[in-house]
């Protein structure tokens, strides 16, 4: 328990294992183990959850390398801090309860995996406002587990009948928060609704005084990116 309180403060595995006077190995191992641990007890707590909104966004996180040699199971732990890593969070701006964390490629596939985990944890029937960044990705999750086949109206009276076709449900809200970099500066930042209309948006949002942004989630995915960097060291 106190390894974990010294891990769980940023202190790095190799840092803490000198204070221990142990291997860095069996801290890796202690972590491995708290954080399957606290996942299962995250999974028990936060299900059949009623929410309004979401803030989902996913943020670029550079790990340093350790020297090799430095601990055993150089190939497990190299491979984490060497790979580029994206971290994926979810989270409900309201309580600013984490719904869920990630970490993977920013591809379509971790897109779906991230909204399949929010879908999960609501309760039956819920379909929160989700606002995002401007990744393509998140539409096709979005509409994937949010959607059902829908009957197209025939144009003529004869004829074939039109194939169903996957569409949103009518509930599901999303927005886009779309920034414009030039050089690594902030250039411009254009707002846009994805799903549903601007006003069904707005009323969602008008209760806590709110426009479109992803601002709670941005700056949790900030401090999150920084510990990451500094937590294996």
């Amino acid at each position: 328990m106190h390894v974990l309180a010294c891990l769980a403060e940023g202190l790095g595995i190799r840092a803490t294992a000198r204070v221990f006077e142990v291997e860095a190995n069996p801290v890796l191992q202690w972590l491995v183990e708290a954080a399957e641990q606290l996942t299962a007890f995250s999974a028990s707590l936060l299900c059949d959850l009623h929410v309004k909104q979401l803030q989902l966004d996913e943020l670029y996180a550079v790990l340093r390398d350790l020297k090799v040699g430095a601990i055993g199971e150089d190939e497990a732990i190299q491979r984490l801090e060497r790979s580029p890593a994206w971290v994926w969070t979810a989270m409900d701006p309201q309580s600013k309860l984490l719904r869920v964390i990630d970490v993977g490629t920013r591809t379509l596939e971790m897109a779906q995996r991230v909204v399949h985990q929010v879908v999960e944890r609501l309760a039956p029937g819920c379909v929160p406002l989700c606002v995002t960044d401007g990744l393509k990705a998140y539409t096709t999750a979005l509409l994937t587990h949010f959607g059902q086949w829908r009957q197209s109206e025939r144009r003529q009276a004869k004829g074939p009948r039109r194939q169903p076709r996957w569409m949103p449900l009518p509930a599901l809200l999303d927005a886009q928060v779309v920034k414009s970099y030039r050089r690594r500066r902030l250039v411009g930042v254009q707002h846009r609704g994805v799903f549903g209309t601007r006003l069904a948006i707005a009323q969602i949002l008008a209760p806590c005084g709110w426009t479109i942004n992803t601002a709670f989630v941005g700056r949790l995915n900030l401090a999150l990116q920084e510990r990451a960097a500094e937590n294996l060291l």
